[in-house]
């Protein structure tokens, strides 16, 4: 393998594949290309589908075998070599389908994760609109209670569901993505240009990419059009474009009271608790009988526009927005009794995970387990704390709004510290416009028999805000295959292959519909 340099200091590029613009794929100047074609749908799912069966899913299957977690969750990353393995793995497969006028490197800035990006040139000379497409390679640890039969690192394809860690969040954007340009290719559809961007720190919050768009820009060109596939959908009927996705802050919170533990009989009700202090803090933030977030700040307005998308939305789904978590449920009397939501109007519902402030414990520190609970007062308590930020909410002020409110004026004069480890903030997508409406439409009608539908995401892509901002004019192609009870970041985690099949489709007859808008098609 060849390695070379960037212009830019600190960039090393492993060229994997040079390019494909050799003479094995060039054609001779005195051969007339044969003339462009218009994409043939039912074709291109057939043949996804077989790339699918016959390949993707073997390379997923491999993928999620693989530990590569995130270096939130593996500090030591770079001495694993779990990354860099899922990263080469990838490398490998893309270089092996050998599409036309592809060039592919794995770009590396000092200590920094790896990315990788590649390059596909138009199918017209001078054509100026690029399509951006994203993924990333990294996953979320294990966590517990994963079925019998399953676990994230063994792979089991059972019924059409692909079950383990990172298979559909978000493991399979590079081989669907790679899969609807070869689509075009076999079916002669012009194109534009196209470039890929996956990353391996996005479960971190993405704090190694901005570095990475800074030198790899003046490459894009004109992103016109974002493919990112690390999102969710509303059901497997139709396709979906997400609208929205909100912020988050992360960091733990912790509450020191002693400096060791003590007996509790000796030392309780004149020392205080310092898991009670942690709620005394906590209740500066919450209102623990609504779950609603106190600061003002941390609140937005609606659009009117993804108000009128939500209520749409909440007309197809209607319970299932609610009813396709697992509920916890109990026998009362004869009967089953369920654990109920916050709420049980669609509407509300959708708004509430996608356009709301919320805050969750997702990890505690200073317990024992609980066959190792003495009566001790503990010295102190910790919690990692996720805070789900509104799209149009500013995820750095509010990291420092929340370090104030927390810590300042603590009880008891209590040691109260709060730690942020990432944040970002979320995206609310742009106006879409005719040909994106209508490529959309078409391809869900083409591959689903149904129009698109459109849905916020309760979800971070750090990337998404990044990218509008860096390309204000560009369309959002904003998908993917969370949908219901695929429980990404949970355990039984499951990427639904036919879904991903018409996915993939989708996406290169959405990529056509720009190629004929733009008028790269001779």
């Amino acid at each position: 393998m060849d390695t070379c340099h960037g212009a830019r200091t600190g960039v090393v590029l492993e060229c994997w594949f040079r390019s494909t613009r050799s003479a094995v794929f060039r054609r001779a100047a005195h051969e007339r290309p044969s003339p462009p074609h218009a994409l043939q749908p039912a074709l291109a799912l057939e043949r996804v589908s077989q790339a699918w069966d016959n390949d993707i899913v073997r390379q997923l299957t491999d993928y999620i075998a693989i530990p590569a977690k995130s270096p939130m969750f593996s500090p030591d990353w770079a001495e694993q070599g779990l990354l860099d393995t899922v990263v080469r793995n990838a490398a490998a497969w893309v270089e092996s389908q050998k599409v036309e006028g592809l060039t592919l490197e794995i770009v590396r800035l000092e200590g920094r994760t790896p990315v990788l990006f590649f390059e596909i040139d138009a199918t017209q000379a001078g054509a100026t609109d690029t399509v951006l497409m994203y993924g990333h390679l990294d996953k979320q640890p294990e966590f517990s209670g994963w079925r019998n039969d399953l676990g994230p690192w063994t792979p089991k394809y059972e019924d059409g569901k692909l079950y383990g860690r990172g298979g559909a969040d978000d493991g399979y954007a590079v081989y669907a993505s790679i899969a609807a340009v070869q689509e075009l290719k076999r079916q002669n559809v012009p194109h534009p240009r196209i470039v890929g961007l996956i990353e391996t720190c996005e479960e971190s919050g993405s704090r190694d990419l901005l570095p990475y768009i800074d030198a790899l820009k003046p490459r894009m060109g004109n992103v016109a059009l974002v493919v990112c596939l690390d999102s969710g959908a509303g059901n497997y009927d139709q396709l979906w474009l997400t609208t929205s996705l909100r912020g988050m802050a992360t960091g733990t919170l912790k509450v020191e009271i002693l400096t060791e533990g003590i007996h509790s009989g000796d030392a309780s009700g004149l020392v205080p608790s310092s898991f009670r202090i942690m709620r005394q803090v906590l209740d500066r933030l919450e209102d623990s009988a609504t779950g609603r977030l106190l600061p003002q700040s941390f609140h937005c307005e609606v659009p009117a526009d993804r108000l009128a998308q939500a209520r749409a939305t909440a007309g197809i789904l209607g319970e299932e927005v609610y009813k396709r978590f697992p509920w916890a449920h109990y026998d009362c009397g004869g009967s089953t009794t369920f654990a109920l939501p916050t709420t049980t109007d669609p509407l509300q519902a959708l708004l509430k995970r996608t356009w709301e402030p919320t805050l969750s414990v997702t990890g505690a520190e200073g317990f024992p387990a609980l066959q190792d609970a003495g009566n001790v007062l503990r010295p102190y308590t910790a919690f990692k704390l996720s805070l789900r930020l509104p799209p149009l909410v500013d995820a750095a002020q509010a990291v420092q709004e929340l370090k104030a409110l927390l810590e300042d004026n603590a009880p008891y004069q209590a040691k109260v510290t709060f730690q942020s480890m990432s944040g970002a903030t979320g995206w609310n997508a742009p106006a879409t416009t005719p040909w994106f409406e209508q490529a959309l439409n078409a391809a869900s009608q083409a591959h689903f028999g149904a129009p698109c539908g459109y849905i916020g995401q309760g979800g971070t892509i750090p990337l998404m805000n990044m990218l509008s901002e860096g390309f204000p004019t560009a369309q959002m192609m904003v998908c993917g295959v969370l949908g219901p009870k695929s429980n990404a970041h949970g355990p039984n985690e499951f990427l639904h292959v036919p879904y991903a099949k018409k996915l993939t489709a989708a996406v290169a007859q959405v990529i056509a519909g720009m190629a004929k808008s733009s008028g790269t098609t001779p």
